[in-house]
């Protein structure tokens, strides 16, 4: 973990960090706060109607009860949008359970004597709740507040999935690229900051029960100086500067609304292509801004929608997911096809860059030779005993179901898992076959065999940039982008992917690799 390099990458990674800590700060502060106000009052309620407690916990239980990852996909569903917006309802959502829970249980265990007594000297109803309930009660209304806070925290770091900015950045590109360096700023950023947060919040409970002015001022001084901590990072990072190069002086004339935004999957080569067109925009003087990591369905979406103005995608999984066509064709009749359909649906598909990334079927060279296993068909006789990995999303999708059945193909066991740990579950033994991408850079360690597919049932995969109609509209900009059709080829993509997955080298030390003018 702690290569010779790790230390090096570190600086990068601080560099990253005013946008992912802004993201993660805004969605847990703003999350936490709108869990407060929806759950407090309708524990104060809860406490006197009895039927209404037990249908808001009996809701509040069964919300809780949902996985994050699924909750936030169901709020993808929802409002039909990635981005923010879902990631933040899924945690004001998650927060209301143990705040609710903990205001019903401190206005019950209110002293009734106290009760007694306010009614003795008048106070009215609000005046009672005000100056007697919520104060006794406060201790534990906040303990309930210290539990959502740590929960919410954690879970904004699933929010990277969905395209929402968070220190989840760091641990899922991580884990993706094995960057530990990544990884460790990730973990570290997010621990601190639940921690700092629940050391707040304990503030606050121990100036209840104190009734300190001082312990309350400083908890809340300290909570805002975290909320705009992303503020003064930024202030204090230096901004690259571009400098114009001759060519773009025909181009200065154009006005930017707002930044294109670079979509893309949940694997290396993704990782490095965005870094690769961010480079080529800015060559032409463009704002950018990511959104990484999104699954396939969800990125096409998104561009359609007009939340990602460019990506990478394949022409096989456009073919199979979105036109949802299972014939064989050759690689050109694919390309026109799919890009009169994605013209239809309002996107520029400038052309294929030159690689291609089909799924293949491989297996550690000494089983292969041990087994005499050579192609998917060598497979059919012994699947009963193997056992297959490859991400989950292949598992559902027709290529899958092509192949089952134009070879009869049925493994005794499949496990999914991310496509970054299939190389070592099959160097150990608990995989024997593995769905991996052809451009792969460990595919071409030598340790493992790619299988051929004889019948040609798994489509060809080229690689295809596509545009939203906002960014087709930028003459230049689209010009420049022109200019990467055709220049990666399979080799050089997989030697870039090999550089961060095997050499642990930065992403943008393997996307610099990619500029025609490198080479």
């Amino acid at each position: 973990m702690f290569d010779a390099d790790f230390w090096s990458r570190i600086p990068h990674q601080l560099s990253l960090l005013p946008d992912r800590l802004g993201g993660h700060v805004f969605l847990a502060f703003s999350s936490l706060l709108a869990g407060v106000l929806i759950s407090i009052p309708l524990g104060i309620f809860c406490s006197r109607q009895p039927k209404a407690e037990r249908g808001a916990v009996t809701i509040a239980n069964v919300i809780q009860t949902i996985p994050g990852m699924a909750l936030l996909a169901i709020m993808v569903f929802a409002f039909q949008r990635t981005g923010m917006l879902p990631a933040w309802v899924a945690l004001v959502l998650y927060s209301i359970l143990p705040i609710l829970r903990n205001t019903i249980a401190g206005m019950k265990t209110v002293d009734p004597g106290c009760i007694e007594a306010a009614d003795g000297i008048g106070l009215n109803r609000w005046q009672k709740l005000r100056i007697v309930e919520l104060p006794l009660a406060a201790p534990t209304i906040l303990a309930g507040v210290r539990t959502a806070s740590a929960w919410v925290v954690g879970a904004a770091t699933l929010a990277y999935p969905v395209g929402a900015t968070s220190l989840g950045d760091y641990i899922f590109a991580g884990l993706q690229t094995s960057n530990s360096a990544a990884l460790m700023v990730g973990c570290v950023c997010s621990a601190a900051l639940a921690l700092l947060l629940d050391m707040l919040l304990g503030g606050l409970e121990v100036a209840s029960k104190k009734r300190s002015r001082v312990w309350a001022f400083g908890s809340i001084a300290g909570m805002a100086a975290i909320a705009v901590s992303p503020l003064l990072l930024r202030a204090m990072h230096q901004e690259k500067t571009i400098t114009p190069v001759p060519e773009m002086v025909a181009a200065e004339a154009f006005q930017q609304d707002k930044p294109y935004v670079i979509g893309g999957k949940p694997f290396t080569e993704q990782y490095i292509l965005i870094d690769h067109l961010r480079e080529v925009l800015q060559e032409e003087n463009r704002e950018t801004e990511v959104k990484a990591g999104l699954g396939s369905n969800v990125v096409l979406q998104s561009l359609k929608r007009g939340e990602i103005d460019c990506y990478v995608d394949y022409s096989g999984t456009l073919w199979a997911n979105e036109m949802e066509r299972s014939d064989n064709v050759s690689s050109a009749e694919m390309m026109i096809d799919i890009g009169t359909h994605l013209k239809e649906q309002g996107i520029l598909m400038l052309g294929p860059l030159g690689f291609r990334n089909d799924y293949v079927f491989a297996m550690k060279k000494e089983k292969a030779d041990e087994m005499g296993i050579r192609s998917i068909a060598d497979l059919v006789p012994h699947a009963d005993e193997l056992t297959a990995a490859c991400e989950i999303e292949f598992w559902s999708r027709p290529e899958w179901k092509n192949v089952q059945t134009e070879y009869g193909l049925s493994f005794g066991k499949t496990k999914s898992m991310d496509a970054a740990l299939m190389y070592g579950a099959l160097s150990r033994g608990e995989a024997d076959v593995i769905v991996a991408y052809r451009t792969d850079g460990r595919l071409g360690s030598g340790e493992f065999v790619e299988l051929e597919d004889p019948r040609f049932v798994l489509p060809p995969y080229d690689a295809v940039l596509l545009v939203s109609e906002r960014l087709a509209k930028d003459r230049a900009a689209i010009d420049k982008l022109r200019k990467m059709v055709n220049t990666i080829s399979t080799p050089e993509m997989r030697k870039a992917n090999g550089m961060v997955d095997l050499q642990e080298k930065s992403v943008a030390a393997a996307a610099a690799t990619l500029d025609p003018q490198a080479n």
